[in-house]
């Protein structure tokens, strides 16, 4: 199943709900969420800097993680980005289709 990275930020509305419920909460509707579209929760952290949470999921597909990035993002308590992630393995073979493909840039 593809890992999906997710990283958030809360807005006023949010931090206050994360005050009231706590951290193993969050956790828990992340979790909740992940499993309703068919997906599983790996890690979830909450972190200092540019994102107040991260973490990393399985979900079976892209249409998948749309629908997730919808959902929590339509809810307005969290700005929500997902990021598809690549094994080693799977950039091995992206490595060697890309070689097979014939591009000219711009100008050229």
């Amino acid at each position: 199943m593809p890992k999906y990275l997710f990283m958030g930020s809360y807005n006023r509305d949010g931090l206050q709900g994360l005050v009231k419920d706590g951290g193993s909460k969050r956790r828990e509707a992340a979790a909740r969420a992940i499993e309703s579209v068919g997906g599983k929760l790996d890690e979830f952290y909450f972190a200092f800097g540019e994102s107040d949470v991260v973490g990393i999921a399985d979900l079976p597909d892209n249409v998948s993680a749309a629908a997730l990035s919808v959902a929590i993002s339509s809810a307005g308590a969290f700005a929500y980005r997902t990021t598809v992630l690549l094994t080693p393995e799977e950039m091995d073979r992206a490595v060697r289709k890309g070689a097979e493909i014939t591009y000219t840039p711009p100008g050229r």
